[in-house]
């Protein structure tokens, strides 16, 4: 059982692929290195339910460990974690909007990446830099440009992130969580103007270090770091402001890092 809302972008799937996997494993006597038992996850999820997903949230389920993030180098994939400053806390707002990757617009996303990483000489875009894809501005078209443009930028701010972490700079982490969420928002165009609005509100929120949507986009929530300072009512002045914009109200959700997909013995 779990009460984390499906739809939201908050790779509930993934979390139930690895416990399904984990769990039958047991019941047949296997075992497995984690990195095949995650690598299978992903494959049931592209060529079972059809989404072309990448191994971000599959990676996270089966590598997440208490009071740390988990980073991942998809090229291998190999899988690492860092440590998360103790000040950090996080809060989701679900906005309940429509997060369903099946329906097309995640495929296409998947289709303009390869085809700009094609038009560049690189297998992957995960290959290219920014120096290249810059260079390529005026002879890529104009969508595969912009698709190219967040994903060598979004790889830059991982890098980026890391570095903050391990600084225990949070204030330099937000701001590159909200820059990219700003990507998603004009480059990548899988944002929504609910989602907007939330990172808009939270971005000049006191005790808000940054914020951005989570999961595939095209609905679902947003997550902010905080510092413990950020308060049940400071959440409830979010929601509330987007309840008088778009008639509903999203629910609120305090989060924490966890150990990732395990056994239970009972």
């Amino acid at each position: 059982m779990s009460n984390l809302p499906s739809g939201a972008g908050l790779s509930s799937s993934a979390a139930l692929e690895l416990a399904s996997a984990l769990a039958f494993l047991e019941l047949g006597g296997q075992q497995a290195p984690r990195e095949t038992v995650v690598q299978l996850c992903r494959e049931a999820e592209n060529n079972f339910v059809g989404v072309p997903c990448g191994v971000l949230d599959q990676g996270v389920s089966g590598f997440g460990q208490k009071d740390h993030l988990v980073f991942i180098d998809c090229r291998g994939p190999k899988f690492a974690t860092v440590p998360l400053p103790a000040a950090a806390r996080f809060w989701v707002f679900n906005t309940h909007t429509k997060h369903a990757l099946v329906d097309g617009l995640y495929a296409a996303r998947h289709r303009e990446c390869m085809a700009a990483a094609k038009a560049l000489g690189v297998t992957l875009l995960a290959d290219a830099t920014p120096a290249s894809v810059e260079a390529a501005r005026d002879t890529l078209p104009p969508v595969e440009f912009k698709r190219a443009k967040h994903v060598v930028d979004e790889i830059a701010r991982v890098e980026a992130t890391v570095r903050a972490l391990r600084a225990d700079d949070l204030g330099a982490v937000g701001e590159l969580l909200t820059a990219s969420h700003r990507s998603s928002q004009n480059l990548f165009e899988n944002s929504t103007p609910e989602l907007d609005f939330l990172v808009n509100q939270l971005a000049t929120a006191p005790n808000v270090f940054g914020a951005r949507l989570t999961g595939g986009g095209f609905g679902g929530a947003v997550m902010a770091v905080t510092s413990p300072e950020f308060t049940e009512s400071q959440a409830a002045a979010v929601a509330e402001a987007y309840a008088k914009k778009f008639g509903t109200r999203p629910d609120v959700l305090r989060a924490q890092t966890g150990d990732g997909a395990a056994l239970i013995q009972s």
